[in-house]
């Protein structure tokens, strides 16, 4: 596990290198003792200029190609002091100027930068890779939908971990032999402990597997979800709707609002059966008048597990993804509002894995 945790710094010291012909900036790599549950712990990175010293602590990531990642990213890396930035091999240059818009530090393996402290100032984006810098592959994980699909019902019902493997399919929609596969994974990567006779399967750093979960969630799972869009002519439809009936549960906006009340929807998403219901959506639709819209305020998705959730009021999904929708959208009141859904809703119960 150890040795898996130091493998970062070589890759920094060549991308501190590059900062060094691109910016003239001089920088070093100080080692970190990982902490568990932290998930800006990989190294320290310190930057001289203009007689000062700049520290940063670094959460390394793949490559920086989509912009639905950067939310969860830059909710993670707030937490953390001294300030996180993120590593990836490359960061394009759309990503680039959001990270500079969001006010989240990056470096990369070609040069590419933004860091920005009292005293310091430094954007560099256009390096372009050479020889397969670009093609380097983020580490295997939570790559894929079905390995997010069974994550999520673990980190929401955490007797899966020894449950039997026909109760983890049908809970979370994924084939059998899918199951040992991310169990084997989650090993392999030091995320679960245990798992002999006594099937005493248990989570190592739960708190690091969800940040994963909601990092990936947005670009891997979620555009496999069937969205639908539509547009409702009354704003306060929600107020009254009694979703539940049709076996659905409010994500996003609507569900922030209910559980902290510091948020006035603007958008309203919904999970409903669509598989195990197809006439699910329909009479949503006739019951509140909605007509598709491309650009719509109401975006409907597949639901993605069958297992109860214990949420109160009964209508919403699981915090975790609660929070996951809200993180993607980069929205900065949606940001703030999440801190909150994860304090009082999250964390306690990732602790007691």
């Amino acid at each position: 596990m150890h040795e898996k945790r130091k493998r970062p710094a070589k890759g920094l010291d060549r991308a501190l290198a590059a900062l060094r012909q691109t910016a003239g900036l001089d920088g070093r790599v100080l080692p970190i003792a990982p902490k568990p549950g932290r998930g800006c712990a990989d190294a320290l990175v310190e930057f001289r200029a203009g007689g000062r010293k700049y520290r940063f602590r670094v959460q390394t990531q793949g490559n920086l190609d989509r912009a639905e990642a950067l939310g969860p990213l830059k909710e993670r890396l707030d937490r953390h002091d001294p300030p996180c930035l993120l590593f990836a091999p490359y960061v394009t240059d759309t990503i680039a100027r959001k990270c500079r818009e969001l006010g989240m530090p990056f470096i990369d393996g070609v040069g590419n930068a933004y860091l920005e402290r009292p005293g310091l100032y430094l954007f560099v984006t256009g390096q372009k890779p050479r020889g397969g810098t670009a093609r380097e592959k983020p580490p295997r994980g939570l790559d894929t939908a079905t390995a997010l699909r069974m994550v999520f019902g673990i980190l929401c019902r955490p007797e899966f971990l020894n449950a039997r493997y026909r109760d983890i399919t049908d809970a979370t929609g994924i084939a059998l032999g899918a199951v040992g596969r991310v169990f084997l994974d989650l090993r392999r990567r030091g995320f679960l402990a245990g798992g002999g006779r006594g099937h005493n399967r248990r989570l190592v750093e739960p708190v690091r597997l969800f940040e994963e979960w909601v990092t990936n969630y947005p670009t891997k799972l979620r555009p496999k979800l069937h969205a639908n869009r539509f547009r409702t002519p009354d704003p306060n439809w929600w107020k009254t709707a009694r979703v539940n009936q049709l076996e659905a549960g409010w994500g996003g906006e609507v569900a922030a609002d209910r559980l902290t009340h510091y948020l006035k929807p603007t958008t309203f998403t919904l999970y409903m059966p669509a598989e195990r219901d197809p006439k699910a959506v329909t009479r949503l639709v006739q019951l509140h008048r909605l007509r598709a819209d491309p650009e719509g305020d109401v975006e409907v998705l597949d639901k993605f597990w069958t297992f109860a959730v214990d949420t109160a009021p009964p209508d919403l999904v699981p915090p975790i993804l609660i929070y996951a929708d809200l993180v993607a959208t980069l929205d900065p009141r949606n940001l703030e509002v999440a801190k909150l859904v994860r304090e009082k809703y999250i964390d306690h119960v990732l602790h007691t894995f």
